[in-house]
């Protein structure tokens, strides 16, 4: 993708990543909504022409979404969804493809928070090789005659109960709906989607008062580079915590004033 077609993306994954990092939306069922909503518009050409058309309004486009998929997918979707088609897209299939990363991104966070990303990750590479040692299963697999039900079959066949849902999940997605890309570029695009969740950290940051954005991207800055990895932040306001500031990373807590956070881990940097 380019120009605004690439910061859109980097929007939505933002606000996809707002959405799963609470424990109150079911990634999964979000992943199988957001592939259904990709399929729509993957055949209905006009439809996202005008979800993506720069002249038309861009609350207009997003209330437009919320009557077409209001009632058949969830709230959490139909936001997600509105706000994607808010941005601005340099192609209308761009915004296609990313409802597509978004669906298997959500899946991904669905295994992570399961604990089994690395598992999925793993199962993906192993079922690259062995499609690609094997000249029948790849043609069974990319055989264009071949309907969508015949390929989700061989698929439950060759890894229900042997691999992650999640793994199982993303392969069919791939299989039966490939929207032009080769098997094997599919593949490596998930492992590389897998890779990014497996690299990003998640800070529950809880503060006296609101913090501005300024201080937003000053402390998630510091925690990236403190931590060597993405960063993302869940903010909470809790007036008792006098002032100061709380910001847990996994297991580990840190307390203190935001400002003598940031030095200290400046300090930390620097040493």
């Amino acid at each position: 993708m380019n120009g605004a077609s690439r910061e859109a993306l980097a929007a939505a994954r933002e606000r996809l990543d707002a959405l799963t990092d609470s424990t109150s939306v079911d990634a999964a069922q979000l992943a199988d909504e957001l592939a259904a909503v990709t399929a729509l518009l993957d055949r209905e050409v006009s439809l996202r022409r005008v979800l993506t058309d720069p002249a038309q309004a861009a609350d207009a486009k997003a209330d437009l979404a919320g009557r077409i998929f209001s009632g058949q997918v969830s709230g959490a979707t139909v936001d997600l969804v509105a706000g994607t088609v808010r941005s601005r897209w340099s192609q209308s299939r761009d915004l296609v493809d990313a409802l597509e990363e978004l669906a298997d991104t959500a899946d991904l966070t669905a295994a992570q928070k399961a604990g089994a990303l690395d598992d999925v990750e793993d199962e993906m590479f192993r079922f690259g090789r062995i499609v690609s040692s094997s000249t029948e299963l790849r043609a069974a697999l990319t055989n264009r005659s071949a309907n969508a039900q015949a390929k989700s079959e061989l698929l439950r066949s060759l890894l229900g109960g042997r691999a992650n849902v999640a793994t199982e999940r993303l392969v069919t997605r791939l299989v039966t709906a490939p929207r032009g890309r080769s098997l094997e570029a599919g593949l490596e695009s998930l492992s590389k989607l897998a890779a990014e969740r497996r690299d990003r950290l998640v800070a529950t940051v809880t503060s006296a008062v609101p913090l501005s954005d300024p201080q937003k991207q000053r402390l998630g800055a510091a925690l990236a580079k403190l931590y060597g990895r993405q960063m993302h932040l869940n903010i909470d306001v809790d007036p008792e915590v006098l002032g100061g500031i709380r910001v847990q990373v996994g297991d580990e807590v840190i307390n203190g004033s935001i400002a003598d956070r940031l030095e200290d881990a400046g300090r930390r940097m620097a040493s």
